[in-house]
């Protein structure tokens, strides 16, 4: 699996993570029971307070990955040349995480993916906002599909190296 794959997984991972623990959180029924229908406030601070802790935890994850990586990439080169130097672990590091135009292209038609889900999602929220639906509603929808549209994107990036394009 490459460098890429690896870091797509990581990201994917930390998505799955935040949105399922807001859904947890948001959706807790003794939460709900405590909040009146169209009071916004309360929803857009539990938003912001999770959009704050996906960013934090988005880049812990990516650390981590990091620095995971790095030793297990030091660790193979160890053992395939047992005279090898820092140096040597250092470079097999730097070409290990080496982005080509296939890797931009791909990240673009998987960016595709994640916007062309974030839009369903706002329009879907305005749908809902038409039809007499709490506001609520509406901001859990954007909440929820960006937050969909962003872990699709994980997904469509995997398939796109799997596939070869």
């Amino acid at each position: 699996m490459s460098y890429q794959e690896k870091r797509t997984l990581a990201s994917i991972f930390s998505g799955i993570l935040i949105l399922a623990a807001y859904c947890i959180y948001a959706f807790n029924p003794t939460r709900l029971a405590a909040l009146t229908p169209d009071d916004l406030k309360p929803w857009a601070s539990t938003m912001l307070i999770f959009i704050g802790i996906g960013i934090v935890a988005t880049i812990v994850i990516q650390i981590v990955f990091h620095i995971l990586l790095s030793i297990s990439l030091a660790v193979q080169t160890k053992i395939r040349n047992m005279e090898s130097d820092d140096k040597e672990i250092e470079r097999s590091i730097q070409l290990e995480m080496v982005e080509d135009e296939r890797d931009r292209q791909i990240e673009l038609k998987s960016q595709r993916i994640g916007f062309a889900i974030a839009g369903i999602g706002f329009v879907a929220g305005l749908l809902s906002l038409v039809f007499n639906y709490s506001p609520v509603v509406m901001l859990n929808i954007l909440y929820l599909s960006f937050s969909a549209g962003s872990i699709l994107e994980g997904f469509g990036q995997l398939y796109f190296y799997r596939r070869g394009a």
